[in-house]
């Protein structure tokens, strides 16, 4: 099954860790933490931006009420962990802020101090999308070790796995045979009978999540997950909270902006996420914006005298064509892979293919897996591009940012469609905005309409009032967040300058662009944005 990320994922959408330009992503053959919502069994998607009379996010009161003092007026009890002069600790928060009383929720904290011997900063909190990614696992890989050295000096760099994320009472719904099972159903159904398989794969999945995720599954919400950051920022001792958020934790830091503009410091939303769409829109987005990269790689493919879909010389739309042939031979007759015995389907060769699209330095990755699939009969490659996708390990399990994915964009958001029947309505204007993946994406967009919890939230435009100025930044070029959305974010918020990366690729910090880098290194040290509208390449 394919689904974006909410923000940027094939099948249930999910969050990208950002790999350097020109290189191999970071996190496996292909990207880390960027699902939003793209490409498998769940979807997000992107469209026009919402009317203007949508009413905005309200702050909530400058005084913490008396009930979340408790919360607000916690030690946190550090303790070494890993290597690297990490430190770990558990922050508590309220299950429900409604009703503080009725129990709380164990959220996992890390932290490395400032390194350097100037003025300390206070700390820079960083998240890298998702919903679902792991910020503990971003931190310790990535950010507090590849951030700037002089990012680094000055801010303590820490991380917290949302609730319901990898350590903060994740949540969990498929066995790891369950998931296999789940991430092979077909997102193209030909027939009545396809299409109620598709809608029981969901059903199941949603059933699974109840009952193996009952008590948290209610409260995993980017509101609620704001909330904790407020919390997380008192127990830090910071007036204000300083971040960087990517891909879908853009939403999240814009959702903090909006509950609490007076204590913004200095935020970094990359890759942004444009609140103000419903999940329909959002979905159709992020289609169109699969369909940009998709074209930018053909145009590169066929540049090489052994692109597999075409060869040197082919006209870019043909390779569109030649793989659509190829995802309908392998929807009639899977190839075989040197996994064990497991086969590749079409949908999980879809899931590959778009799971490399992130970054266009596994575009020669792309090209390679496809060769070996098309021309050679052996699908091993793009399954694995897959696997790395949903977090699936060589022992056949998963890790959690899946059913985390599935349970905050389904909380978050009303479903996308209800029914198969809208579904099939909607199928030719999918089509229209990518003739390649717009099928798919389409039927992964019914993933939240059976879910077992209403949602509790509902597309706004957030304008954070009085906040300090807040960077947006956004790639030209990007698949998981276009870029329409960075600039309607923008737009939206009170003190927003937007910073624009003429490029390929999902997110722009610390992939390559010395123009990009200087510029939000000089905002992070100085509090100085950049000139709005600023455009680097």
């Amino acid at each position: 099954m394919d689904t974006p990320r909410r923000s940027g994922s094939p099948r249930p959408g999910r969050s990208t860790r950002p790999g350097r330009r020109g290189s191999s992503p970071r996190r496996g053959p292909v990207l880390a933490a960027a699902l939003l919502a793209a490409a498998g069994l769940f979807a997000s998607a992107c469209s026009a931006p919402a009317a203007t009379t949508q009413a905005g996010m309200a702050a909530l009161p400058a005084e913490t009420p008396k009930a979340l003092s408790p919360y607000y007026g916690q030690k946190l009890k550090w303790h070494g962990c890993g290597t690297g002069g990490f430190q770990c600790a558990t922050m508590k928060a309220p299950l429900d802020y409604d009703h503080p009383a009725e129990g709380d929720v164990d959220l996992a904290i890390a932290r490395k101090k400032a390194t350097g011997h100037g003025k300390r900063l206070g700390s820079l909190l960083v998240n890298p999308g998702g919903p679902g990614g792991s910020a503990i696992d971003y931190l310790q890989s990535y950010a507090a070790v590849g951030y700037p050295a002089a990012v680094r000096a000055r801010y303590d760099m820490v991380a917290v796995d949302p609730r319901g994320v990898a350590r903060s009472e994740p949540v969990t719904c498929l066995s790891g045979k369950q998931m296999d099972a789940f991430t092979r159903t077909d997102t193209t159904p030909d027939d009545a009978r396809e299409r109620q398989a598709l809608e029981t794969a969901y059903q199941r999945f949603a059933r699974g999540c109840q009952q193996r995720s009952a008590k948290i599954l209610p409260h995993v919400s980017t509101v609620e997950s704001a909330r904790d950051m407020d919390v997380l920022r008192a127990a830090l001792g910071d007036d204000r909270l300083h971040y960087v958020g990517a891909s879908y934790g853009t939403f999240l830091g814009a959702t903090y902006a909006g509950l609490y503009p007076q204590r913004v410091g200095r935020l970094v939303l990359d890759g942004a996420m444009d609140p103000s769409l419903s999940a329909r829109e959002m979905n159709l987005g992020q289609t169109a914006g699969f369909d940009t990269a998709f074209q930018a790689f053909a145009k590169d493919c066929v540049k090489a005298r052994d692109c597999p879909l075409g060869g040197r010389g082919a006209r870019p739309a043909a390779v569109g064509d030649h793989l659509k042939s190829f995802f309908r031979r392998l929807d009639a007759k899977p190839l075989p892979t040197r996994d064990h015995g497991r086969t590749l389907d079409e949908a999980l060769a879809t899931t590959g293919v778009i799971a490399a699209l992130y970054d266009e330095g596994a575009w020669p990755q792309l090209r390679t897996a496809l060769t070996s699939a098309v021309q050679e009969r052996d699908g091993t490659q793009l399954l694995s591009l897959s696997d790395s996708y949903y977090e699936r390990g060589p022992n056949g399990r998963y890790t959690n940012l899946m059913f985390a994915n599935a349970a905050v964009n389904c909380l978050d958001l009303p479903p996308a469609f209800t029914s198969t029947d809208e579904v099939r309505k909607a199928v030719p204007d999918f089509e229209k905005a990518s003739p390649v993946f717009g099928e798919g994406l389409a039927w992964a967009s019914l993933s939240c309409a059976h879910w077992p919890v209403h949602p509790t939230g509902e597309a706004t435009r957030i304008t954070a009032e009085g906040a300090a100025p807040i960077v947006v930044v956004g790639t030209t070029r990007d698949p998981a967040t276009p870029y329409t959305w960075a600039r309607s974010l923008a737009a939206q918020l009170d003190s927003g300058t937007l910073l624009t990366y003429q490029g390929d690729g999902h997110t722009a910090y610390g992939r390559g662009s010395t123009c990009i880098d200087s510029a939000i290194n000089r905002y992070l040290l100085t509090g100085t944005p950049p000139t709005h509208g600023k455009r680097c390449s």
